[in-house]
């Protein structure tokens, strides 16, 4: 409940102090959430969090202060510096390139209803703070570093999670794009992104899913599951006619409306790389339908072995 109101704190404060206040509540609510004594993982993940969250509140509030000394004292400080240090603080909050790198590593040690809140509600105050800032330039860098660092990230891994991590990085670019150009497809691109999140965190956990080789030696008699499931897979790539295409597509059409042809090439360009790591683990996935993987098999055999 602390966590929400944190975050309503943040998206409703009319100052810089105000956001910052909603955001340290949001942190400090979080970390209990995230920390599990059985799990030495979690709290190693909660660890980083609290440190790279602290790192940019202290410089989102170093930044309003530089601000408020401009405003209230008239000292000569050049505004687009400290807006774009506010930015800079945001997009390190948010977990976008080039400040991605804790995210990653920190995703491998939660639980996937902690992943789930971190992808999706940890992200909606410093993406509305961000909305507030006119720093075309800095968000073009950031879009086309995450675009780029999601797909590519992702294309090595075994883990679920670290997987969904990459992901939420490339989805994350897109947002920022559309928060380029409206508020509205920003908006719609989220509530999509967190329906599909959803969803397959949902799958993930209640089947205890965290790594690929469990995907191929799943509901090998229930294909239909299996089949929903890289249903929502495929969707959230983003491969049309599946649901996820739409936001995507109104982005599409939004830039090319701006004429940003070279960063909407980069992002399609992008999210073929996804598109094609998620379609490379559900034809696997559907090809290998074993019942037992192989070591299973051989501690079977050597233990057959050792009785005759």
């Amino acid at each position: 409940t602390i966590m929400i109101i944190g975050t309503l704190i943040t998206v409703s404060s009319n100052s810089w102090l105000g956001a910052w206040m909603g955001l340290e509540i949001n942190l400090l609510s979080f970390i209990p959430l995230l920390s599990d004594n059985n799990n030495s993982m979690s709290t190693e993940a909660s660890l980083k969090y609290f440190l790279t969250q602290a790192l940019a509140s202290t410089v989102l509030l170093f930044s309003s202060i530089l601000l408020m000394l401009k405003n209230n004292m008239n000292t000569e400080i050049n505004e687009s510096f400290t807006s774009m240090i506010i930015m800079s603080a945001l997009l390190l909050k948010s977990g976008a390139a080039p400040f991605h790198f804790w995210f990653p590593n920190m995703m491998e040690g939660l639980t996937w209803i902690n992943s789930l809140i971190l992808m999706t509600w940890q992200k909606i105050a410093p993406l509305m703070l961000i909305s507030y800032l006119n720093m075309k330039n800095l968000l073009l860098i950031t879009v086309i570093l995450s675009v780029i660092v999601g797909a590519m990230g992702g294309l090595n891994q075994t883990s679920l999670r670290k997987l969904m991590a990459y992901s939420s990085i490339n989805h994350l670019g897109w947002m920022l794009s559309s928060i380029m150009i409206s508020e509205s497809i920003w908006l719609i691109y989220f509530l999509f992104y967190s329906f599909l999140s959803f969803i397959l965190t949902f799958m993930f956990n209640i089947f205890k899913l965290f790594h690929m080789n469990q995907l191929f030696s799943w509901f090998v008699n229930s294909k239909i599951l299996k089949f929903s499931m890289f249903m929502n897979f495929l969707s959230l790539g983003g491969l049309p006619p599946f649901l996820g295409f739409l936001p995507k597509w109104l982005v599409i059409q939004q830039l090319t409306m701006c004429n940003q042809y070279f960063l909407l090439t980069v992002m399609m360009m992008s999210t073929l790389i996804t598109l094609f790591f998620y379609l490379r683990i559900c034809y696997s996935a559907f090809m290998l339908n074993y019942y037992e993987n192989n070591w299973m098999m051989k501690m079977n055999m050597n233990s057959t072995n050792m009785n005759l």
